[in-house]
């Protein structure tokens, strides 16, 4: 907890931010390390309160392909069952006299050749209730196909800022001040230009007895560049006029506070203009350290080499 004595009375609270002041009503970290607010929402039916289709397009890939498979085969295996209910031998091609199992797995693949309309011809089906059931399979392999392909797009074309924060804020020495730094590197072969940063501080406070939450806005040594190819450290200067001026290393690990940092940038690649944010909190920020170089250039000299691997690196310094 801060109380005013630690804040900089030159600094400006900030009231447009939309988190709100009421330190009472928050639990957590305003911002998740990956940029998503923390906020559980309840109120209302599930059902009502998820998009499915933002749930699938963010989902990491190996939980995307995970549910596509489980939804092909488990579809399968209740067309292949209302086949095997209605009777095997209302599909000419599967011979009655094979074992139950064999004949249920000769369904399976009968329906996966529907759903997908390859139709190989090996199987028939025969009678209204077979050819109905048929008929209504390849008409929702058809639509879960177009879904399917549709999804693919959308995670495919969806635009995307390829670029990593550090894991920790320092306070570093800037000039005879000190700043409050964090890094940020593209990690793929994208081009990025007109990128711009707005870093914002948060921090539980207690006015009259009150705890409420106070928003300061950062001001940055360089709030946009023209071109974002290596990478780039958003400084905040620690002035007279900045709310961290009188804040030591005793007030970060004491205090609740949080610093929200944004990025927006035009990819060349999508054509688009991309946005990511992320946070630090306090715990998260190491007072008295600097960034070591992340590039170099190569050995013949024709080239800069960015090291990602060194994006977090750092080396202890004494501040005074």
């Amino acid at each position: 907890m801060a109380s005013l004595k630690n804040i900089n009375v030159k600094a400006k609270a900030d009231k447009n931010t939309g988190f709100g002041t009421n330190a009472n009503s928050y639990g957590g970290r305003f911002v998740n390390k990956n940029g998503t607010a923390n906020i559980e929402k309840r109120g209302m039916h599930f059902l009502h309160r998820i998009s499915w289709y933002h749930t699938m397009i963010d989902m990491s890939i190996w939980k995307f392909m995970l549910i596509i498979l489980a939804f092909y085969v488990g579809i399968n295996f209740v067309f292949a069952s209302i086949y095997y209910a209605i009777g095997i031998e209302h599909l000419d091609g599967i011979s009655t006299s094979e074992s139950n199992w064999v004949q249920l797995g000769q369904a399976y693949f009968f329906s996966a050749q529907t759903f997908t309309t390859v139709g190989y011809g090996h199987i028939s089906p025969s009678g209204f209730m077979a050819s109905l059931v048929s008929a209504a399979e390849a008409l929702i392999g058809l639509l879960s196909f177009a879904i399917a392909t549709g999804l693919f797009f959308g995670r495919f074309s969806k635009p995307t800022a390829f670029l990593k924060f550090s894991d920790n804020a320092l306070i570093a020495p800037y000039g005879e001040i000190k700043g409050l730094m964090i890094r940020t590197t593209p990690f793929k072969n994208t081009n990025f230009t007109d990128a711009e940063a707005k870093m914002t501080l948060g921090m539980s406070v207690e006015e009259n007895g009150i705890m409420t939450n106070n928003f300061y806005s950062l001001e940055l040594e360089l709030e946009k560049i023209n071109a974002l190819a290596l990478s780039w450290t958003l400084v905040h200067p620690i002035t007279e006029n900045s709310p961290l001026y009188n804040f030591t290393k005793e007030d970060f690990k004491n205090t609740h506070g949080e610093i929200l940092v944004y990025i927006k940038t035009f990819d060349d690649m999508f054509s688009n203009t991309v946005a990511i944010r992320t946070s630090y909190t306090f715990n998260e920020v190491v007072y008295g350290a600097k960034f070591e170089p992340m590039y170099a250039r190569s050995t013949d000299n024709s080239k800069t080499i960015l090291n990602l691997d060194k994006l977090n690196t750092f080396e202890t310094v004494t501040l005074e």
